[in-house]
């Protein structure tokens, strides 16, 4: 199921302001890993952007062109956005410490570094919670990594993985520089934005790999596909369904295609009754379905019962 919008606009807000004041800040007192946190938050904003970008022209309708319509554009744009943390957030804040390890320069003064930091805190923290309730109104009684292997809405959990990566982010830059000024050892400054870099580039690669196995196409869970073929095998006019598969275009827009062998007695119309009436019953239980094709075939000899259910995983 898809969740609302407000994650992503409040983690906008956030960032947008976070990254303006970590910048300003860093280039007061020289710190490494506030340069590298302004990053992170700068292309944390930018990646918020994308996500609305790719939400809006995934409700595109269906035309000529794309007759199954553009869902699938919130799945390439969330691939977008892990790429982006991947070479920017993490590339940057990894070239940064690294040099800053090379050529390290004591912290003039941190008080100011200690402000951002607290406040930056405070609305990824909110921004956070936020997320997360999201992710919780969808998971249910799931685990954490078995929801996030599960869910078909990559925007969700994007800024869950983003939210989540910088308040881990703040914590090691507050480390960074408060060892850093109290040891008078500019490099542990440098190594926080190291260690910044190597968080998201971890954070960049779960992310790419969700998303491209969403782009690639993913089915209905076994459990779904089970009670879509008892939904059709219910019916009258059907013997068994002999195959069965699914594949999301969008958080909550599937295509179901399934091969179902009938009652040998019916007529044409009587056959096209029953596959109307099938596929109400199952759009009914299953609003998500927005394209059902149901083929009929013929009757095989019935030595295996058991219907193969493919869900593109």
């Amino acid at each position: 199921m898809a969740s609302s919008n407000t994650p992503i606009y409040t983690a906008l807000a956030a960032n947008l302001g976070i990254a303006t004041t970590k910048f300003i800040v860093a280039s007061m007192t020289g710190s490494s890993a506030m340069i590298s946190e302004g990053i992170h938050s700068l292309v944390d904003t930018l990646n918020e952007l994308l996500l609305l970008l790719g939400i809006r022209r995934s409700q595109r309708p269906p035309d000529q062109k794309r007759p199954f319509g553009y869902g699938r554009e919130q799945y390439f744009w969330s691939y977008v956005v892990a790429l982006l943390i991947f070479a920017i957030g993490g590339g940057v804040s990894l070239y940064e410490g690294i040099t800053h390890i090379q050529h390290p320069e004591a912290i003039k003064d941190p008080f100011w570094n200690y402000i951002v930091l607290g406040i930056a805190l405070v609305l990824d923290g909110y921004s956070l919670l936020t997320a997360w309730r999201a992710f919780n109104a969808q998971r249910g009684n799931q685990s954490l990594w078995a929801a996030i292997k599960d869910s078909k809405d990559s925007a969700t959990f994007t800024v869950l993985f983003e939210d989540a990566s910088d308040v881990i982010g703040l914590i090691i830059a507050f480390l960074g520089v408060f060892l850093g000024h109290t040891l008078n050892n500019p490099t542990l400054d440098g190594l926080a934005s190291i260690l910044i870099g190597l968080l998201l580039v971890g954070v960049a690669v779960v992310l790419a790999r969700e998303s491209k196995s969403l782009l690639l196409g993913e089915g209905v869970d076994p459990e779904v596909s089970r009670q879509l073929i008892a939904l059709t095998e219910s019916d009258p006019a059907v013997v068994r369904v002999s195959e069965l598969a699914t594949i999301y275009l969008g958080p909550e827009e599937i295509t179901m295609v399934q091969s179902v062998a009938f009652q040998t007695n019916l007529t044409t119309d009587v056959l096209n009754e029953a596959i109307v009436r099938i596929h109400a019953a199952i759009q009914q239980q299953f609003p998500s379905i927005k394209h059902a094709f149901t083929q009929p075939v013929a009757l095989p000899p019935r030595q295996d019962t058991t219907p193969v259910a493919r869900s593109n995983h």
